[in-house]
């Protein structure tokens, strides 16, 4: 199986097919690459793909020593260091979830590495809307993920891994979808093992990571130093964890991005909206 040299002590696993220009697709929580089962086939034709698991997620490494190693900028120099020693650069990239601030934290800070990008929420722009009852509500997980009771009653316990799994697929996504359906086996083998539920919830443990955290802090930059790397925004209809009426201050944070909102669509966006995804990526391929 194709794994990265150990960096910072964690070793990311991979999935690269295809040829052309390359695209760097990074999935959500609490899943892994088969995410973008549904859209990789349709980029192939035309691109060098690469599908990566996150620390903590999916075949990555899950060491439990150091929570601080699943904070964002080392999630993001463990995804930096894989495209070094893949040779890629100037790749379009792909994310939505933990995936989103990823990529666009990698775009921020190594601009060579980064062509342009397509990902769904979370965008920036939310600011203390995160503080408000009803996103609080939606974001609970964030809040209980930092809390021990995760290691005393769910980690480790294969019928609580998939439980918990089932809650956040079955609410995070639109009615009618089939992500329970396509996952939930899936990520409860992925998760069950001791260590391996907490590993991949360590990020939220993590202020730079916690979304209530980073958006409760988050400031209006100036004009000249918004987000400047072309970015294409998907942002779902069915989404409880991002309303689309947060979509009102991008042009505040990006100076360079188009919208699209994406019908009878949840979380969970490239599995539910494979052909949208495709479509968009292809577009940025053929820039």
């Amino acid at each position: 199986m194709p794994y990265s040299t150990e960096h910072d002590g964690f070793k990311l696993y991979y999935e690269r097919s295809g040829h052309g220009v390359p695209v760097v697709l990074i999935h959500g929580n609490p899943g892994d690459h088969r995410e973008y089962s549904r859209v990789i086939p349709q980029l192939t034709p035309h691109a060098d793909v690469t599908a990566i698991d996150l620390r903590g997620y999916g075949k990555s490494d899950k060491h439990l020593q150091d929570p601080t190693a699943y904070s964002l900028s080392r999630q993001v120099g463990g995804v930096v260091a894989l495209l070094e020693e893949l040779g890629i650069s100037n790749a379009v990239l792909g994310g939505y979830d933990v995936g989103s601030f990823t990529a666009q934290t990698i775009s921020a800070i190594r601009p060579d590495l980064v062509r342009s990008l397509v990902i769904a929420p979370p965008t920036l722009g939310v600011g203390r809307r995160i503080l408000e009852e009803d996103a609080v509500n939606a974001f609970v997980h964030a809040i209980f993920y930092k809390s021990e009771l995760v290691e005393q009653i769910i980690d480790g316990k294969p019928d609580a891994v998939r439980a918990a799994l089932r809650e956040n697929l079955a609410n995070w996504s639109a009615p009618g979808s089939t992500v329970v359906d396509d996952l939930l086996d899936h990520l409860t083998e992925n998760h069950s093992a001791p260590g391996a539920f907490l590993a991949g919830v360590l990020w939220f443990r993590n202020p730079e990571g916690n979304p209530i955290t980073y958006y409760a802090n988050e400031t209006t930059p100036a004009r000249d130093e918004r987000f400047s790397k072309p970015v294409t925004i998907l942002w779902p209809d069915q989404d409880p964890l991002f309303p689309q009426a947060w979509s009102d201050t991008l042009d505040d944070f990006y100076a360079d991005y188009t919208l699209e909102y994406l019908d009878n669509c949840g979380h969970f966006s490239p599995l539910e909206s494979p052909d949208v995804w495709s479509k968009h990526l292809l577009e940025h391929i053929g820039r």
